[in-house]
């Protein structure tokens, strides 16, 4: 899994314009059904990392509806290209939600890579990204 990340350092907003996998996951039985589970997963992951948060107060959950609930728009999806690994002697291992967890490391690896920060809580939302850079 590879993200390629961009960062506006006055504003904090974090972009991922591009990302690229390699799946291995056995005989593949419908590489389009696959591609597009992995692709799914990029693009949902992306949102989690930059901007999905539920947030609370003390009377319970503030984020109730779609309206207060931030999440990757069309527009704001990166472009993913898939590369299948079939391998025919394999049993098919199937890839179910394969592509969230490595996406999440590559986004916020490359983040660190690029600005020698660390941040460790997620969503990279705008004034935590700012914050980092103190």
């Amino acid at each position: 899994m590879v993200a390629d990340v961009e960062l506006d350092r006055t504003s904090g907003v974090v972009r991922v314009p591009r990302a690229w996998a390699a799946v291995d996951s056995g005989l593949i039985i419908n590489p389009d059904g696959l591609a597009n589970q992995i692709e799914g997963g990029i693009v949902q992951s992306v949102s989690w990392t930059l901007m999905e948060e539920v947030r609370f107060d003390k009377n319970g959950i503030l984020a109730r509806d779609w309206a207060s609930y931030s999440v990757l728009t069309m527009s704001d999806a990166p472009k993913v290209e898939v590369e299948l690994i079939n391998r025919p002697n394999e049993r098919p291992l199937g890839a179910g939600e394969a592509s969230q967890g490595p996406t999440v490391a590559a986004v916020v690896n490359a983040f660190a890579n690029a600005t020698g920060k660390r941040i460790r809580d997620l969503p990279l939302k705008p004034e935590r990204v700012r914050a980092a850079f103190g």
